[in-house]
């Protein structure tokens, strides 16, 4: 969760536009020889203010890379959702989605440097970190209580 759960929590977050206001989650390891520190697999559900949810998954052990959002006038999908090198999807009126990125690690890394320099506002403050943070306490709750966890 800690690694590749972030991904899916932070394009929940994204996609909904709000805070997740509780979670329920469940760890599962298939090969404990492997993950002997770390779950292999965490699924975990958001729940939103005004009713919006999110299904979330992350493994180190199933490939999956696809994001699909359901909105009150149609859909999106993105597969992949996270790449190197870009984008694929459609919406649910046909339009592609296709969008090459540069590299996102260096971008980042070079806009902090320049804020550094020019003490400017970063590119994505701190403060988003500790928000998807504060979910992932929130989803280590529930795991280990077996239970939905208010956030």
């Amino acid at each position: 969760m800690g690694d590749m759960g972030v991904y899916p929590l932070n394009a929940a977050r994204y996609s909904v536009g709000l805070e997740p206001i509780a979670v329920t989650a469940q760890a599962s390891t298939t090969r404990p020889e492997i993950y002997k520190e770390v779950e292999e697999t965490m699924k975990f559900d958001l729940e939103f203010p005004g009713g919006a949810t999110a299904s979330c998954e992350a493994s180190f052990g199933k490939g999956m890379n696809d994001l699909m959002v359901n909105c009150s006038k149609g859909w999106y999908k993105l597969s992949p959702f996270q790449a190197y090198n870009g984008i694929n999807g459609v919406t649910s009126n046909g339009t592609k989605l296709d969008a090459t990125i540069n590299n996102e690690q260096a971008t980042q890394m070079d806009d902090d440097a320049l804020a550094i320099i020019n003490n400017t506002n970063v590119m994505v403050p701190g403060e988003e970190g500790l928000k998807d943070i504060r979910v992932v306490e929130a989803i280590y709750r529930s795991v280990t209580g077996k239970k939905r966890v208010s956030i």
